[in-house]
């Protein structure tokens, strides 16, 4: 059975609005509270009155698609928001295709054919193509060239946001060279052999968007098999880092020395303010299990999607539904909790303001904000720079304050009984090691030198013959690279 709120036992003249959320998840809470204070806003102030039904699909597709169908045919509404994925939007959109009661989907993209598909779907959470610039701006201020990334495997992510990403990191010279996709029902021994294949790579700069509950279950196990140590760089998106507010202290620290990088909000301001307290209020009282009752992104989202109906519905006091408020909703234009709120072909206004948070200890640290087309600053309003090194040191995982450089340390086999000294030669170094030195080390060195990521290495000696020091290469055991006598040769491990 679909979940129904208490108010939908109440028979009361008004507007009916419904909405699909997943009643269960963070997300949902925070979206279920600050709708019904828009409509108590609304019903407050203006002629109207606002009947609230939510049905909570419990990120099902199937689910959201029945709970349409019932608050189209069944309590007529006159619009609709949510859901929150596309999987769930688009069979949504598909059952309100013929009445064109108008969808505010909080999905993170639509493809472009969606517009003419579906007239009446309308997408009140900005896509997120401008955050990938915003992660592509921090991978170059490191120089890491080459980045893992792992998504959620639905379409959602893999078609709408992860070739954004792509793009992204090819306009500062660097690359995705690995995809990784988990099931949204991804079992922990599946989790566990992914993991296990990306740490046998070079690669350590990953990004991370997932979904809040499989990225906290991702990071428990990453900290389980030591990936959450010095060296690697773990990168997430508004999927996780715009509900890090509300993580508890247990939770985080699975997560020592994650950035997130985050939708921008102004938590300022008499208008937010007022929401706040009255969120936390209401927050308080129906969830009271959550220690944490501050509003989010998704909040303040639901509050001004609510809101956008809202105007269009006292625009020229229409009470209509349809085309009519549509073309209205598409005329909204006013500054929001969430920022400016305004359509264009169908879309609110792209956000191009993020906040960068750094996990540490109990809490995270407020590392700055970027900005689309200007940079990095420590505040809004701070001088802007191209590098995020000028924000301040980060705090790694591991507790590193060294700048990570992206990839493991190549290791160099080198013959350790050369019959070319002048080429190769190795010698004992007393406790501190061997020393390494000739022609062909040299060349070695100056070639790294050339290559634009200037890999980090350590020669090591090897006392078995040639045949087998390239038999360690090929087996994954020692070595990533062998120096000959006369040359370098190089054979290379997969990268990354």
């Amino acid at each position: 059975m679909l979940k129904k709120t208490a108010a939908e036992g109440v028979q009361a003249e008004g507007i009916v609005i419904g909405a699909i959320i997943d009643m269960s998840s963070r997300i949902g809470k925070e979206q279920r509270a600050a709708m019904e204070i828009a409509v108590e806003d609304f019903n407050g102030t203006g002629n109207q009155t606002l009947v609230l039904h939510i049905k909570d699909s419990q990120r099902d597709p199937v689910r959201a698609a029945l709970a349409a169908k019932e608050l189209i045919d069944t309590l007529h509404v006159q619009a609709i928001i949510g859901p929150h994925t596309w999987e769930e939007v688009s069979l949504v959109a598909e059952i309100a295709r013929e009445t064109q009661v108008p969808i505010l989907s909080f999905a993170d993209t639509a493809p472009e054919w969606a517009a003419e598909r579906w007239p009446s779907l309308l997408q009140a959470s900005p896509d997120k193509h401008v955050q990938m610039k915003a992660i592509a701006a921090i991978v170059q201020s490191w120089n890491w060239h080459q980045v893992t990334a792992i998504y959620e495997d639905t379409d959602s992510s893999a078609r709408g946001v992860i070739p954004h990403l792509h793009d992204a990191l090819r306009e500062v010279n660097s690359e995705v060279s690995q995809f990784v996709s988990l099931s949204p029902f991804a079992s922990s021994d599946s989790i566990s052999k992914e993991l296990e294949n990306i740490k046998s790579k070079h690669c350590r700069v990953f990004v991370v968007h997932l979904p809040f509950k499989l990225a906290v279950r991702f990071f428990e196990m990453a900290k389980k098999m030591e990936m959450m140590e010095k060296g690697y760089v773990w990168i997430t998106t508004d999927p996780f880092t715009s509900l890090v507010h509300s993580i508890n202290a247990s939770v985080l620290s699975s997560m020592q020395g994650v950035l997130g990088v985050q939708s921008y909000f102004p938590k300022m301001g008499q208008d937010f303010e007022s929401f706040n307290q009255r969120f936390r209020a209401s927050f308080c009282r129906k969830y009271p299990q959550e220690e944490q009752r501050g509003p989010g992104i998704y909040a303040v989202q639901a509050y001004d999607s609510m809101r956008t109906i809202a105007l269009a519905l006292n625009k020229n006091g229409s009470k209509r539904g349809g085309k009519e408020l549509l073309e209205n909703i598409l005329d909204t234009d006013f500054p929001g909790l969430s920022g400016k709120v305004k359509f264009k072909n169908q879309k609110v206004a792209s956000a191009e303001i993020f906040q960068i948070v750094n996990v540490i200890g109990m809490s995270y640290n407020e590392l700055g904000y970027w900005s689309n087309g200007v940079g990095f600053s420590e505040n809004i309003d701070g001088n802007k720079s191209k590098s995020m090194i000028d924000l301040g040191r980060v705090l790694w995982p591991g507790g590193a304050r060294d700048d990570p450089n992206g990839w493991t340390t190549l290791r160099i086999g080198v013959p350790s009984s050369s019959g070319y000294k002048e080429y190769v030669n190795v010698e004992n170094d007393g406790p501190s090691g061997k020393n390494f030195s000739g022609f062909t080390i040299e060349v070695f060195k100056e070639t790294i030198k050339s290559i634009p990521f200037f890999p980090s290495y350590d020669f090591y000696g090897f006392d078995g013959d040639y045949n087998e020091l390239v038999e360690q290469i090929h087996l994954k055991l020692q070595a990533d690279t062998i120096i000959q006598n006369s040359l370098v040769h190089i054979l290379k491990r997969d990268w990354c």
